[in-house]
């Protein structure tokens, strides 16, 4: 497994990354509707290309096919943070976490944040995020539950160290 930035001409595949995701990791949590106004069959490649330009995500590359990606913003959001469907739970979202917070280390971000789906949530609070604040989003006209989510990456003062449970 090969983590590596975006190329021009991987917009396509992780497309197919991102609805596979949506469609089937998160399709315990939301309603088929709003898993299509999210992640929509059929999409406005053009508007997505240029998104995907635009965020210059870490991509995961399994031997040349596409299986997640992330991105880190210059504030510390992770707008995308997407593993394919059919290879949830294999390691590939953790060592994108790792690149984004290595990357985060790099750039002395002070903090990281992101809007999480609620199938998402207990992946980020695995990685230290806490919870901000629960969140209705409209998408295409469809109502959306998610959570924004932060992590701090100041160290903590001597003495305000907090135990934390597993």
């Amino acid at each position: 497994m090969l983590i590596r930035s975006f190329r021009l001409g991987d917009e396509v595949e992780l497309h197919r990354v991102f609805h596979s995701s949506v469609h089937g990791l998160a399709a315990q949590d939301y309603l088929p509707e709003q898993l299509e106004a999210w992640a929509p069959d059929h999409p406005d490649m053009e508007r997505w290309t240029h998104k995907m330009r635009s965020l210059q995500p870490f991509v995961a590359d399994d031997s040349g096919h596409l299986v997640g990606y992330a991105d880190l913003q210059s504030d510390g959001l992770i707008d995308h943070f997407y593993v394919a469907g059919g290879h949830a739970r294999r390691g590939i979202g953790r060592l994108l976490m790792r690149t984004i917070l290595a990357r985060a280390g790099e750039l002395r971000l002070p903090r990281l944040w992101s809007d999480v789906s609620l199938t998402a949530r207990v992946f980020f609070e695995h990685f230290g995020f806490t919870l901000v604040q629960h969140r209705l989003v409209i998408i295409a006209g469809v109502e959306l539950a998610n959570v924004r989510m932060e992590k701090s990456l100041l160290p903590t003062p001597p003495g305000l160290e907090v135990e934390h449970a597993g």
